[in-house]
């Protein structure tokens, strides 16, 4: 075949795929856009179902209140009251109607839009992130009994997994007999080492074996569990503290200090994260068993009270029901109809 009919072959059949290109893309262009929600979109309806309870105690009431067409002053009694019985926290519930009310809403949907970025608003700024400074990174929870703190230690554990990062988990809590069998059976769901003492063995030391094993393992991240103890006594407060020096001590500085609430206690919980605050500086808190509560509003309460951020909360009992925390999305799953 001639060298020139060979090029010209190639450059009709070069120009005839590139129209029909051009043609399906405007075929694609003019049938109508699919409305795949976003992530967090996905996320919020999710999450809409797991905070029902708190969901129906503030949403449904509040439903009932947008929807009476009269915004006088019994108008934001109620909603004042309704904000309260959420555990938002009676000074955060005054100031985030007062600052609804002084926008002058037309109407309860308005309203209801004003609202929603007043609460958000309280809640924005603040750094959520999970601090994994050096190698390996130290991560300490702590909490009182009963309050899903090892469970969640284990999830974080996984969640950290699925990106990435390697970890060891420290099984400091030597006084609960079946502490260490919790930790190792959760351990084995999300596939880390435990590092664990003797039942009665210094806590300090297993969290100082924790370290050095994560060291030796090159992981990127320890996380060490801590005994559940009362905030009020200050005798267990002194030992916890002991364990953070220690890790501190070794590995230059700790990431997080991480105290887990249990959500059912509502503003109870602002007493423990002030103890415990004090004591050995909580960083972040991680708010448990929002699913089975209608003061899911105490995650709002806690931070105003403690300007503390909230980073994770537990909405369930699978792996994956312990997430990240972001206000919009925790906000609009409650209020939006």
């Amino acid at each position: 075949m001639d060298t020139n009919l060979l090029i010209a072959l190639v450059a009709a059949v070069v120009i005839i795929a590139v129209v029909a290109l051009v043609v399906v893309l405007r075929t694609r262009g003019e049938r109508p856009v699919s409305r795949t929600r976003p992530e967090t979109q996905v996320q919020e309806r999710g999450l809409r179902s797991k905070l029902s309870r708190t969901r129906s105690a503030i949403g449904d009431r509040l439903g009932d209140l947008f929807g009476s067409g009269t915004l006088d002053d019994d108008f934001w009694n109620e909603l004042e009251e309704a904000l309260i019985a959420a555990d938002v926290g009676v000074s955060t519930a005054s100031a985030v109607v007062n600052d609804v009310r002084k926008q002058r809403p037309d109407d309860g949907d308005e309203a209801r839009r004003f609202l929603e970025e007043a609460l958000i608003s309280q809640m924005s700024g603040r750094d959520r992130s999970l601090h994994l400074e050096g190698k390996p990174a130290v991560i300490v929870v702590v909490g009182v009994n009963g309050t899903g703190k090892t469970t969640s230690i284990a999830k974080i554990a996984g969640l950290l997994g699925e990106d990435g990062q390697t970890a060891i988990l420290g099984a400091a809590d030597t006084f609960r007999a079946a502490a260490d069998e919790q930790l190792r059976t959760w351990a084995e769901r999300v596939g880390v080492e435990v590092v664990s003492g003797e039942p009665g063995s210094d806590p300090a030391a297993v969290a100082y074996d924790s370290y050095r094993m994560a060291v030796e393992r090159d992981a990127d991240v320890v996380l060490v569990d801590t005994a559940g103890r009362l905030h009020s006594k200050a005798n267990l407060m002194d030992e916890l503290g002991k364990v953070v020096r220690v890790l501190r001590r070794e590995a230059g500085d700790i990431g997080e200090v991480l105290l887990v609430l249990d959500g059912t206690t509502g503003q109870n919980g602002i007493g423990q994260a002030r103890s415990f605050t004090q004591a050995v500086g909580v960083t972040g808190i991680v708010l448990t068993k929002l699913d089975g509560t209608a003061r899911g509003g105490v995650a709002i309460a806690v931070e105003q009270e403690l300007d503390v951020p909230v980073k994770y909360i537990g909405v369930g009992e699978g792996l994956h029901d312990l997430v990240p925390f972001e206000p919009r999305v925790f906000i609009e799953a409650l209020l939006e109809p």
